[in-house]
């Protein structure tokens, strides 16, 4: 029956392609308007925002989902227009039967449409895990639409988490704003309300999403998500040097070391470059080496028990980095000792799990990026 199906599907592909090789004089085809630059740029930004470690896996999967959604969204919004197609119908005329057969023949091949494939399959679980979580989101709003006193405020504020992480922004942006008109909203209730309105217009800072951030510096003057949202503004209004001015007088105000300052630091010297500004170091400590004492203590030991002590130090590097992935020294750490011990390609490995971490103004990139090219050399 599916065969058959299909079968007449194609005969009827095949036909309407065929038609305009009959017909005289200009027709229609389908001319797609070009996928705006910020989309594009928004799938770099997610995998950017990986390697800094600022979203787990299943956000930027969510993220990505939600990109190519609204590329579909402006592909189907093209407009038709008319253009002259004297020639190539030769070309048509085989490309109309030529595609059909194949496919045919593919599926043939490959298999029943019918099957699941086994990369379909094996992705079960986290389907599973994606209508349970959808389920959860639906059964937590009911409860809170059907509260008479409008459900409380964390409740909102995890509602719309929930909904970023499933990348439906729009419904993140409904659940912050209720949250955000409580008198208790706080800081984060804004800025999380305007980066929700960001990720629901493609990057785009919008002038609600300013008006939240405003907002919510006037609740926490130190919120590093409205200063660093308001540089993507500045930016986007082609006001370069405002924003590297406002990312870099924060990175000034603020003493010691912060996670989210390699963020500001890897967007700072983005714009610095553009404004041919110096770039700003990493502010990341230095994760100490073996202490004094033990240098002292394995001089004194055998070259066998030398070896032992060194395996077991770097034994407990691995292990510890298995719990803190993100930290980018303990991987340059452990890249070394594994060259010590001549294992390359765990030294590869760690250099590479490094690499991604570190921002592109990481002046240790390039160090990194030579050793990884040493170890691939035969």
């Amino acid at each position: 029956m599916i065969w058959g199906i299909f079968a007449a599907m194609a005969l009827g592909g095949l036909t309407i392609a065929l038609l305009p090789i009959r017909r005289a004089g200009a027709s229609l085809i389908q001319r797609a308007d070009a996928v705006p630059a910020v989309l594009v740029d928004q799938l770099e930004e997610v995998d950017r925002d990986i390697a800094r470690g600022l979203v787990s896996a299943p956000e930027a999967d969510a993220a990505k989902q939600e990109i190519r959604r609204r590329m579909a969204q402006v592909l189907r919004r093209a407009d038709q227009q008319s253009v002259a197609t004297s020639g190539g119908r030769g070309a048509l005329f085989l490309a109309a039967v030529f595609v059909p057969v194949m496919a045919f023949g593919y599926y043939a091949v490959a298999g029943a449409p019918d099957v699941p494939a086994v990369a379909f399959a094996d992705r079960a679980d986290e389907r599973a895990d994606t209508r349970r979580i959808a389920e959860v989101a639906g059964q937590l709003r009911e409860k809170l639409m059907a509260d008479p006193d409008g459900g409380p405020t964390k409740g909102w504020m995890m509602l719309g988490q929930t909904y970023v992480r499933m990348g439906r922004f729009d419904e993140a942006v409904t659940a912050f704003r209720r949250a955000s008109g409580r008198d208790d909203a706080e800081s984060a209730t804004w800025s999380m309300l305007a980066e929700a309105m960001i990720r629901a217009n493609d990057g785009t800072v919008t002038p609600d999403a300013v008006t939240a951030l405003d907002r919510s510096l006037t609740l926490d003057v130190s919120n590093p998500a409205a200063v660093f949202y308001l540089a993507i503004a500045d930016a986007q209004a082609g006001e370069v040097a405002a924003a590297h001015d406002r990312l870099t007088a924060r990175l000034a105000e603020t003493p010691g070391y912060q996670r989210w300052m390699d963020t500001y630091i890897a967007q700072a010297n983005a714009y610095g470059e553009t404004l041919g500004r110096a770039p700003i170091a990493s502010r990341a400590p230095v994760a100490p080496g073996p202490s004094a004492a033990d240098i002292a203590a394995a001089q004194e030991m055998s070259e066998g028990d030398r070896a032992a002590f060194i395996r077991s130090m770097v034994d407990r590097l691995a292990t510890r980095l298995q719990d803190e992935p993100d930290d980018v020294d303990g991987w340059l750490r452990l890249a070394n000792a594994f060259g010590v011990l001549h294992e390359m390609d765990k030294a590869r490995e760690a250099y590479l799990r490094a690499d991604a971490l570190m921002p592109e103004g990481d002046p240790r990139k390039a160090d990194v990026r030579a050793s990884i090219a040493g170890l691939d050399k035969p």
